[in-house]
C-alpha cells in the first residue's frame, strides 16, 4: 500500500504521519512503545483492503516524529492523535491502538468520545492497580535487549520462535526505536499510565484483542479492560504472543475489519 506523508505540529516539534488512500472510514493506528509505524504495516494494508482509510502516526521520538524527549504521557499522546485527527480535516475516526498505543487510545476515547467511533485495544492494559503484572523475570529480561541474546529473547515475547525463523524481516520491525532519551519518555509513559477512573467513561464500542500466551502483557490485563469498558467485547487469540496482529494475522484483521465494519 502507498501512503502520503505528512508532516503534523504539535508542542514541541512535529508528527510524522502516514495516509492510505480514501476510504469509506478512516482508521487511526497507533504504535506501542517505541515502535516504529512499521509494526502496523500488515494490519494496514488489511484494513484498507477492507475499505478503509488508513491513517499511522508516527508516535514522538519514533519514525519521521521530531520532537525533543520531555516529561511525555500518555494523555500526551492521546492529544497528539487529536493533532493529526485535526490536521486532516477528520471529526471522528475509528482508532486501533496496539500495546502502549492501546494505552493512548484508552485515554483518547475516555477525553474525547466525540472523536472515536470505534475502538480497538489490543495487547493492552489498564496501568495502575488494575494491571495485571508480568512476571518479574520477564521484566529483568526486557533491560538486557542491547546485547543479541536480549534483541532475541525480546522478539520471542512478541512471536514464536519457529515463526521469527521463518519471517526475520518482519520479527526485525518490532525493534525498539528512537534515542535513549526517546525510549526512556516512552517507558515513562507507559508504566505512568492509569485508566482506572477513565475504562467506565468510554462510550465507543470497543474491541479487546489479545493473545492468550501474551508473556509482556498477561491476558488477564485483557479481561480487566472488557470487563471495566461498557458493552466491551473480548477476543482472545490461542497461542499468540504480544504480536498477535503479524503471527496470527489473517484471524485478527479479520476480527478487527468485522468489528469496524
Amino acid at each position: 500500500m502507498r501512503f502520503e506523508e505528512r508532516v503534523v505540529p504539535v508542542p514541541g516539534g512535529e508528527l510524522g504521519v502516514d495516509v492510505g488512500p480514501a476510504g469509506a472510514a478512516t482508521v487511526l493506528l497507533l504504535p506501542g512503545q517505541s515502535l516504529g509505524p512499521e509494526v502496523l504495516l500488515g494490519v494496514g494494508e488489511d484494513l484498507a483492503a477492507a475499505g478503509s482509510r488508513v491513517v499511522v502516526v508516527h508516535t514522538r521520538g519514533t519514525g519521521r516524529s521530531r520532537v525533543e524527549p520531555g516529561r511525555w504521557t500518555t494523555a500526551t499522546f492521546a492529544e497528539d492523535a487529536v493533532a493529526v485527527l485535526d490536521a486532516l480535516g477528520v471529526e471522528r475516526a475509528h482508532v486501533h491502538g496496539f500495546s502502549m498505543g492501546g494505552r493512548v487510545a484508552t485515554v483518547l476515547a475516555a477525553r474525547h468520545p466525540g472523536r472515536v467511533a470505534r475502538l480497538v485495544l489490543g495487547a493492552s492494559g489498564p496501568g495502575g492497580p488494575l494491571e495485571v503484572p508480568r512476571d518479574p523475570q520477564v521484566t529483568r529480561g526486557l533491560r538486557r535487549t542491547a546485547t543479541p541474546e536480549g534483541l532475541r529473547a525480546l522478539r520471542e515475547l512478541f512471536f514464536t520462535p519457529g515463526w521469527i525463523d521463518a519471517n526475520p524481516a518482519v520479527a526485525e520491525r518490532f525493534t525498539p526505536r528512537g534515542t535513549p532519551a526517546a525510549r526512556r519518555a516512552h517507558h515513562e509513559a507507559s508504566t505512568g499510565h492509569d485508566a482506572s477512573a477513565l475504562l467506565a467513561a468510554i462510550t465507543a464500542p470497543t474491541l479487546v484483542l489479545h493473545g492468550a500466551d501474551d508473556a509482556m502483557t498477561p491476558v488477564g490485563n485483557a479481561e480487566v479492560l472488557a470487563a471495566r469498558i461498557p458493552g466491551a467485547r473480548l477476543a482472545v487469540l490461542p497461542g499468540a504472543r504480544h504480536g498477535y496482529l503479524e503471527e496470527f494475522r489473517a484471524e485478527a484483521s479479520a476480527l478487527v475489519a468485522e468489528f469496524l465494519g
